[in-house]
């Protein structure tokens, strides 16, 4: 294992980046420091490679959003979306936490996050790559490839982990071609502090979604809390909050138009050096079918439970997300369809096979690159209408529950190294925390009603591409008798323990005889399918582990190319820890339209119809017309600014991430983009990219002005 010195290094340090594309990884930086020294930083740019160190040391991941420590007791500032898990986990129908609102004003009065939830913190990175693809050759089947990676991987892990208080991960960046060691300490008492009500941490909900202007109060608090000796522990009343090294001071006077600003966190996936081939298989059927499925769940919610009804609260969540995703896709296929990325990216995928042609050694080397990853892929897309059902048929807990205690048992019969990923000793707590909040996001009516609907996409697939067990187990023939798999469906609702807290938990003790011998219709199903879904994910590794013979090597390709045109290479987001800077700056998002950066109190007024979700509080409302802003007037806009835009280059993951001034001062938090840069996951304009942030004035005047969490701001440092 050695400390990082970058494959990329020499990419980046001699070329300049196009605008501020680009999620750079913290060993990056100093090859960029011109860049970011002429957006106007004022720190040293080398400063922020020290993960330990400040800021780096403040910026945290919640795994699947980033979040950012705002005092030395702990205090951790993030979206509301983010926290809304938690909110949602808490909330019942007589205490409806989303819609009014929670704050703690003292620590015994905070409440414990969903189930599972974690901070990382993370400490060390280290590049591995020699280690991972130890032993592996040219001549491997895909599956050996793939079981090997896989096993030193975990190898590597295993040994990371030592100290449990850590969790530790192998990640690939370029397809393969460079390996890296994540080490992040891992707090496991997390406790909801404060979050707004929906009625300004959802304001403008769906329809404001990726639009602008914004006025969204989108921002939440957790607290880590250790055991007395500073380590983490399980949730404790006796635990105290954790004492960071290193936390944010928050800047009250926040931006202005022009301004520095960056975005440290833990950005989710891009996809910007994906072939011409797998863009148009994305765009033309993925998006439009996930589209379409998501927005039938959304629709079959809703139809089974009235607003503010247990049931719905119970997946107000799971809402969310699904109609995230619904709108992100819509954008995403609109920008397609009127812009140029499958033209460009094809024509630049002709100028590379024209510049590896040109050379007999590059011909050599990477000659069979592309054409032998497409091919790959191809195999890959011919069951993907069948994987896409199975997929969606994962929101329903009851079968996905069955799967997974099955596949326990089984795994617990083999050395905790060699188990699946999910299924080793690591994973237990969360396994078993899981279970406990099944509660929380199940009601047995839709739940029903969602298997009963994929079970009707799948059962519409030709015979071919079904799956025997699971055709007859449902009794599917060439036709779909509705009726008769209602009524099976409500028998084995009816019959099931799963839903039953204290039978599920039971079940993580039982071996492999005992599910093969129960009588329980979900778990009948687990056992009954697991061959074959054994057989699939077999052929699954097979053709991934050949996929690793061929990414890397177009990707290396692909570097050598862009190095050559002295363009800027960084890797896609892959849920690590990145940085991406920029200004505060509107943008013309159509001809004869220009959008300003900034938005204010009085939009929230322009907007309310006191109807959800532009429901603005009452007490809000007579606050703007009495125009009381207090400190936190911007004295240009005559107002107190609610958000603002920027032109950093964000994805999901992003969100949560603190939004950081030109001294690493916390000046809001990144939320959304606009509507015209959301296909920047494939592909940057950075004419149209454009990041949204709420501005910190805003969070300060509606905790102070609002909820009354001056305790909060007492907390945190306040600096101008």
């Amino acid at each position: 294992m050695k400390k990082i010195i970058p494959l990329m290094l020499a990419a980046t340090a001699s070329s300049a980046a196009m605008a501020d594309e680009g999620m750079w990884q913290p060993h990056q930086l100093p090859s960029i420091a011109k860049q970011l020294t002429k957006a106007g930083l004022k720190l040293n740019p080398n400063d922020l490679t020290d993960l330990t160190g400040f800021p780096m040391g403040a910026i945290v991941s919640l795994g699947g959003c980033t979040a950012s420590f705002v005092s030395d007791k702990g205090l951790v500032a993030s979206n509301h979306h983010c926290v809304y898990g938690s909110i949602q986990y808490n909330s019942t129908e007589e205490n409806n936490l989303l819609e009014n609102g929670f704050l703690a004003k003292t620590f015994d009065q905070e409440l414990p996050a969903t189930p599972g939830s974690r901070i990382y913190v993370t400490e060390e990175i280290n590049e591995v790559t020699k280690l991972i693809t130890a032993g592996v050759s040219d001549n491997m089947a895909g599956q050996e490839r793939y079981n090997t990676i896989d096993k030193n991987s975990k190898a590597l892990v295993a040994e990371c982990e030592t100290n449990k208080d850590y969790r530790c991960s192998v990640v690939n960046f370029h397809g393969g071609l460079e390996y890296y060691l994540f080490k992040q300490l891992m707090i496991r008492d997390v406790r909801l502090v404060h979050a707004p009500a929906n009625s300004i941490g959802k304001y403008g909900g769906d329809i404001d979604n990726w639009m602008w202007p914004r006025h969204t109060g989108d921002y939440g608090f957790y607290r880590a809390y250790v055991g007395k000796d500073g380590k983490p522990a399980d949730y404790s009343k006796d635990n105290v909050p954790y004492e960071p090294k290193h936390h944010l001071k928050v800047n009250k006077s926040s931006v202005d138009d022009g301004d520095y600003i960056m975005v440290l966190g833990y950005p989710g996936r891009t996809n910007r050096y994906r072939t011409a081939f797998e863009v148009e298989n994305q765009f033309t059927w993925v998006y439009p079918h996930s589209k379409a499925y998501r927005e039938e769940l959304i629709d079959l919610i809703h139809n089974a439970s009235a607003p503010g009804s247990d049931a719905r609260i119970k997946y107000e969540s799971t809402l969310a997300g699904l109609a995230n995703y619904a709108k992100n896709y819509g954008s995403m296929i609109k920008s397609y369809n009127k812009g140029t990325t499958l033209e460009r990216k094809q024509k630049l995928e002709q100028d590379l096979t024209a510049w590896i042609n040109a050379d007999a050694k590059r011909k050599a080397k990477y000659g069979d690159a592309l054409s032998g990853l497409n091919k790959l892929i191809a195999q890959d897309n011919s069951t993907q209408a069948r994987d896409m059902i199975l997929g969606y048929m994962g929101y329903n807990k009851m079968i996905g529950t069955a799967y997974r205690l099955h596949r326990l048992a089984i795994e617990k019969q083999k050395p905790n190294v060699e188990r699946e990923r999910g299924y080793q000793e690591r994973d237990m707590a969360r396994f078993e925390q899981g279970l406990k909040a099944f509660d929380r996001r199940f009601d047995a009516d839709i739940d029903r009603e969602i298997l009963f609907a994929m079970l009707k996409h799948y059962a519409k697939l030709p015979k071919a591409e079904r799956i025997a067990a699971i055709d007859e187990f449902f009794n599917i023939g060439k036709t779909l008798d509705e009726k008769r798999l209602q009524k099976q469906l409500a028998k084995m609702y009816k019959s099931s323990k799963i839903a039953d807290e204290k039978s599920r938990l039971a079940w993580l003790e039982k071996d492999v005889n005992a599910f093969e011998k129960s009588s329980d219709p979900f778990i009948k199903l687990a056992v009954d399918t697991f061959d074959v879904r054994q057989k699939m994910e077999k052929q699954s590794k097979e053709l991934y582990g050949n996929i690793q013979a061929y990414r890397p090597k177009y990707m290396e390709a692909l570097i050598a190319y862009f190095n050559a045109k002295k363009l800027p290479v960084y890797a896609d987001a892959n849920s690590t820890l990145r940085i991406t800077y920029g200004n505060v700056k509107g943008y013309s998002p159509q001809d004869g339209l220009v959008a300003t950066p900034f938005t204010t109190l009085e939009g929230i007024v322009a907007k309310d119809t006191g109807v959800e979700p532009f429901n603005a509080p009452k007490k809000q409302l007579s606050l703007i017309e009495k125009k009381q802003y207090g400190e936190y007037v911007k004295s240009d806009l005559n107002s107190v600014p609610v958000n603002y835009l920027g032109t950093l280059d964000i994805t999901g993951g992003n969100s949560g991430s603190p939004t950081l001034n030109d001294k690493a001062e916390f000046v809001g938090l990144v939320f959304d983009g606009v509507y015209e840069s959301v296909i920047g996951d494939w592909d940057y304009d950075p004419k149209l990219n454009r990041s949204i942030h709420v501005d910190v004035k805003y969070m300060l005047w509606v905790m102070e002005h609002i909820d009354g969490a001056t305790n909060l701001i007492e907390e945190m440092d306040i600096v101008e």
